[in-house]
């Protein structure tokens, strides 16, 4: 894939990037953070996010459905489109593979036929054109004209209520299609249900089945109107007299008066329990409609959220790509149990969260390499309640969570990333969650004889000819091996420690000293996979690594990373491959490469996780520089303030978590360590908010485009010669200061 960037809007970025640094710190002070906050950033390209409205880790996501069954629409909403099909409530933010977009409501300004056959979005009788110059997006809020129905249709939400606000024209019929039936991308209806509980009322579920194959869905809408009639249609059939309909493809036209005001609104609440829980999940659901105070209500929880770290920057781009992505980082994982507490379970029984909320949407292969460290500090209960989400999975599964999605595992990706996260929130303090359940948790989940560990225990690495993607998984076994023998020397189980331990240098026997890659090796322990191309990629299919090739894959030793440069010959051979890597070629070979390499700079590949801690691995080969020089380089080509921002997958929030951390200098190479390595910082001045009066500063001193490489640094006024600031410090406060430059300065950082 090509380098994703459009020179439109990098071109001010970095001609913006380049002013002095005459700026006062008072002009950050008490601003409104929200108006740097722009959610189109990701709806183009290979983003996949969603522009609608939530709030802080929501339950709902209210945003628009274009109606598309493409990979870049898997968010239901792709910035290249122009005709809008409704707006659902459910939602994913960056990810690879489509699924939600569930409760799909739709305005209208006449009586359409439901009954007609529809095979794609193009024979929906209720679809309508939009456009971008009357489209808004904002935090919390959205809004867009449809103009084939002359309707302005406003969204907004809090933790567990969506609101909408439809305005129509004067004298126009006021109607509202729900469809059930139609389902984009992965998802497809099983079973639906619409019932007419009152004039204001409309209740209802959906069963539906995709990447999540047993997702139940049950809605509640509350309308600020009286329903004078409505249709409903039961797999394209009318029942004229019917108060309630339940079929595969369930659908209804609603009509309310139009001669009082131009004005439906409606409230929205869904459970994955039932619909009185989804009744109880609307906020004050028997009061009034208040559009306009939810609306700064989530304005103002957002800025509080986005206040835990201020910026000073003379370049406001710079500020609003750095806003949108700590916007980005709080949008996923979402809250799953109800207000009562209640929620499904993945065996599809009901438990309720007792003290702590349930999360879904864990997109741990993704998130547990920055995402969950950012939590860790600005979200540290919410750090707990995940996890305490992972051991009820864990109590029905006698494993831990892969990819949990609307209390379904979709068993995506590799390896088993929950147990990094437990790690490190147990070696960073967090408590709130049973850590001995949770080491019983990883330990037995790493013991199991499932997706290829049977082999990995037996090999002690992964045989190509055994199992696809072998080298990958291998290595990420031997990380979540590496991650269990932590908590355990913490816990004093140092059997257990030694065990571990040991197996997690299980990347040892795929390294082939020669071309200096992890390669595949065959059972037999003799052979490598031939013929070997470096760049060849096969997306999930006969592949040695997943969703790469071994130029991004050879790479993932965040555990043993001195180990690794010794294996290679030493610092100089070492980032004399590194620096390959970043100047090669950026073809991708094979017949089947996989779209997620994306974001090229020479064969990294920003566009997707797996190369995301490769330019910090320069610091533990002695030579901080060029880690300081590439991470800038990856700041400065690989975000932008377009539509087409991101140069890869969003995922759930890594993707910006990079850039958050990143631009302030930081980044949690191996999470589990509870350090953070040192890249470049971009902005004069960054200000993380760790409780009420501590904070954690971070200075950059002559910071701008040129003035790239530190200098030198001090800590709390203390010389400060050192690659790596631990989480224990972070959280005492203090003030990390940098004297930036313009050339290297091959002293600093230096490992003795």
């Amino acid at each position: 894939m090509k380098k994703i960037c459009i020179l439109y809007f990098l071109v001010p970025v970095l001609i913006l990037h380049s002013c002095k640094n005459a700026v006062n710190d008072k002009e950050d002070k008490n601003l409104y953070l929200t108006k740097f906050v722009d959610p189109f950033i990701g709806t183009g390209g290979h983003g996949h996010t969603y522009p609608g409205a939530t709030v802080p880790f929501g339950m709902l996501q209210v945003s628009p459905d274009n109606g598309i069954s493409k990979w870049d629409w898997c968010s239901g909403y792709h910035y290249s489109d122009s005709i809008m099909i409704g707006f659902s409530h459910l939602h994913l933010s960056g990810t690879g593979i489509g699924d939600l977009n569930d409760i799909r409501l739709m305005p209208v300004n006449k009586k359409v036929d439901l009954t007609l056959p529809v095979t794609s979005r193009d024979d929906l009788p209720y679809k309508s054109t939009y456009s971008h110059r009357e489209e808004t997006a904002e935090t919390g809020y959205y809004s867009v004209f449809l103009k084939d129905h002359n309707i302005k249709a406003e969204l907004t939400s809090d933790l567990r209520t969506a609101f909408h606000r439809y305005t129509f024209k004067k004298d126009d019929v006021q109607s509202v299609i729900i469809d059930l039936g139609f389902a984009i991308n992965w998802d497809k209806t099983v079973a639906s249900n619409i019932k007419i509980e009152d004039e204001f009322t409309v209740s209802g579920y959906r069963y539906s089945t995709g990447w999540a194959k047993n997702q139940k869905v049950f809605f509640i809408a509350k309308f600020s109107k009286a329903i004078i009639k409505y249709d409903l249609v039961k797999d394209s059939s009318y029942l004229p007299e019917n108060n309630e309909v339940s079929g595969e493809k369930a659908s209804a036209q609603i009509f309310f008066n139009s001669t009082d005001n131009d004005i439906v609104e409606v409230k929205v609440g869904l459970s994955s329990v039932s619909v009185n829980n989804a009744l109880e999940n609307i906020s004050d659901h028997r009061g009034e409609f208040n559009f306009n105070k939810v609306k700064s209500d989530a304005k103002d929880l957002w800025n509080d959220k986005l206040s835990k770290i201020t910026i000073v920057s003379p370049n406001d781009s710079l500020k609003t790509i750095f806003y949108t992505a700590l916007y980005h980082t709080q949008v996923a994982p979402v809250t799953f149990s109800d207000s009562n507490g209640a929620f499904r379970k993945s065996n599809d029984t009901i438990a309720i969260a007792d003290n702590f909320t349930a999360y879904s949407t864990l997109s741990l292969w993704d998130t547990f390499r920055a995402e969950q460290p950012l939590l860790t500090i600005l979200e540290p209960e919410k750090v707990s309640d995940i996890i305490n989400s992972m051991l009820v999975y864990y109590e029905d599964n006698k494993k831990l969570p892969v990819w949990v999605l609307y209390a379904n595992e979709t068993n995506t990706m590799t390896g088993y990333h929950s147990i990094p996260v437990i790690a490190e929130a147990y070696l960073k303090g967090i408590r709130g969650f049973d850590i001995e359940k949770a080491y019983e948790a990883a330990k037995t989940t790493m013991m199991q004889d499932e997706r290829g560990l049977e082999f990995y225990k037996e090999y002690g690495y992964i045989p190509y000819n055994l199992l696809d993607e072998s080298v990958t998984i291998t290595l990420e076994y031997a990380y979540n091996d590496w991650c269990v023998a932590q908590i355990a020397k913490e816990l004093g189980k140092d059997e257990d420690h030694k065990y571990f331990l040991q197996r997690s240098k299980a990347y040892q026997p795929l390294f082939d000293s020669e071309t200096g890659f992890m390669r595949g090796k065959s059972e037999t322990g003799d052979s490598w996979h031939e013929p070997f191309d470096p760049k060849y990629s096969a997306h999930r299919v006969h592949a040695d690594y997943t969703e790469g090739n071994a130029w991004q894959h050879s790479w993932f030793v965040l555990h043993d990373t001195k180990e690794l440069i010794e294996m290679h010959g030493g610092n100089d051979r070492f980032t004399d491959k590194l620096d390959e890597l970043f100047t090669e070629s950026s073809e991708i070979t094979g017949d089947n490469v996989s779209v997620d390499i994306s974001g090229l700079i020479g064969q990294y590949a920003h566009g997707n996780e797996p190369s995301h801690h490769i330019a910090y691995m320069y610091n533990f080969a002695n030579k901080p520089w060029k880690t300081q020089y590439w991470v800038r380089e990856i700041l400065k080509t690989q975000y932008n303030t377009g539509p087409d921002g991101l140069s890869g997958n969003e995922d759930c929030g890594q993707m910006s978590a990079w850039y958050v951390f990143s631009a302030m200098g930081l980044y949690p190479f191996n999470p589990a360590s509870a350090e953070y390595q040192i890249g470049s910082p971009i902005f004069e001045k960054s200000t993380i908010n760790i409780s009420e009066g501590k904070t954690f500063t971070i200075i950059a001193e002559n910071t701008s485009d040129n003035n790239i490489y530190i200098q030198s640094a001090t800590l709390n006024g203390k010389e400060f010669n050192r690659t790596n600031i631990s989480h224990k410090e972070l959280l005492q406060g203090g003030t990390l200061t940098f004297v930036m430059g313009s050339e290297p300065n091959e002293s600093w950082g230096i490992l003795k």
